[in-house]
């Protein structure tokens, strides 16, 4: 809850400054206007101002308040859907296309960074280390691994013995893991404001936060955008609410496609330097493969910790009690140290486990989806949808539009996903 007043969050409090947008207080005109000012909003701003296209970015919110503002600042190339069962299902050319395109999205982060000169985002291609909380996880993984090498050509991926991820964690709760050298992490919130405070340094004022969409009208002469205070007329509009499509009517049509996941976060105190120099050693980021999955990474000397698990539309001491019980469990080190920040956020999923970019109609594009890795694919996938709206069709392989569904029997979601995510608990749990 970034971004947000008197909710805290490590974010929010080593954020190296604030950067408030106005509201918009009237009617305005653009010729593509977008609703959402989280990194898919500002990709495509950015990709369409480079385009010598006017853009125009409205957000219900704060900046920084969402996604953008909340998650655990892990820049992956990945997706849910593993690439070997991509290959299965839809053949190796469209695998390969996949593996470029998740490539790519950690590419556009580090463009944004050194286009707007964003040093306080602190990114770092520092890599990833993928844990194995069982025998039978190391081999899915290490098997993974090498069939990446071998029929995608991805060389930077490495396997680790039990000693070798005990020696760089600090932890003996893992069996082996997956070194993936080629990713990152950085600082959420100061990506986003930066990302803010560039446009709107070469730009103007062409973002505009606490300006809720009320309503979406059709025109012969293109769309026009329903706030609270006018009417914003342009060509095309460009929907990048992704998980937070709950905030007003307008967009319902992401929303229904959408199960909103809650993820949640802990932060530990300075550790002391003892800890600090036998816990992550290498500074990356960790997950680890339980279905209900854990992510950890070390931050201006404190351990974050962050997982999905806690139900319901607000945050609850449980949740976060849980998390903990799970972070010592991995960490008993940990178990003595005191937790200065708690938070969570929404994580947007899809029925077949991927992002998606693409139309509702021909005066309306979205890209929406991702499934925890957002970071990198929002920033690469606004870009898309910018592309999409200027009447283009990039090759986004499985990422398409039409692929996107709704959700069945949308009202039930919140009774589904505490289902499935207690079915996946029970699987953790006894090890498969």
């Amino acid at each position: 809850m970034s971004g947000s007043p008197g909710i805290a969050s490590l974010w929010r409090d080593t954020a190296d400054s604030t950067f408030d947008l106005p509201c918009l207080p009237g009617d305005a005109q653009a010729d593509v206007v977008i609703i959402g000012a989280g990194y898919t909003g500002l990709a495509a701003a950015h990709r369409l101002a480079q385009r010598g296209v006017a853009p125009l970015v409205v957000d219900a919110k704060p900046l920084g308040w969402g996604g953008s503002g909340r998650n655990g600042g892990v820049v992956s190339a990945k997706f849910r859907l593993a690439f070997p069962a991509m290959a299965q299902a839809h053949g190796i050319d469209v695998a390969r296309r996949m593996h470029r395109l998740a490539l790519q999205s950690v590419d556009e982060v580090e463009a944004l960074v050194e286009t707007y000169e964003l040093s306080s985002a602190g990114f770092a291609r520092c890599g990833n280390l993928r844990c194995a909380h069982t025998e039978r996880a190391f081999g899915y993984i290490a098997e993974e691994a090498e069939w990446m090498r071998h029929a995608l050509g991805d060389d930077s991926l490495r396997t680790l013995s039990a000693g070798e991820v005990a020696e760089e964690t600090g932890s003996g709760a893992f069996t082996g893991g997956v070194l993936s050298r080629d990713v990152g992490t950085l600082h959420p919130l100061n990506y986003v404001r930066g990302l803010a405070a560039g446009l709107t340094r070469r730009h103007g004022a062409i973002l505009f936060e606490r300006t809720p969409v009320t309503g979406i009208r059709r025109d012969a002469d293109g769309i026009r955008v329903v706030t609270e205070r006018g009417e914003i007329r342009a060509r095309q509009a460009i929907m990048a609410t992704n998980a937070y499509s709950d905030l007003t009517p307008a967009s319902r049509m992401v929303k229904s496609r959408l199960v909103p996941f809650r993820s949640s976060i802990i932060a530990t105190e300075v550790l002391p330097t003892e800890l600090q120099q036998r816990l992550l050693v290498n500074a990356r980021s960790y997950g680890e493969t339980r279905r209900m999955m854990r992510w950890f990474r070390k931050v201006d000397g404190r351990f974050v910790f962050g997982g999905r698990g806690a139900f319901g539309k607000r945050d609850s001491a449980a949740a976060f009690d849980a998390l903990q019980r799970a972070m010592v469990g991995m960490f008993p080190d940990l178990g003595g140290v005191a937790i200065t920040h708690r938070w969570s956020g929404h994580v947007g999923m899809t029925m077949d486990a991927l992002p998606h970019v693409g139309r509702f109609d021909d005066r309306l594009s979205y890209a929406a989806g991702y499934n925890g890795a957002g970071v990198a694919m929002a920033t690469l996938l606004g870009g898309l949808a910018a592309d999409v709206a200027l009447g283009e069709s990039p090759d986004v392989a499985l990422l398409e539009a039409s692929r996107l569904k709704a959700v069945p029997l949308y009202p039930l979601r919140e009774v589904a996903v505490r289902l499935v995510a207690g079915w996946y608990q029970f699987l953790d749990a006894i090890g498969r």
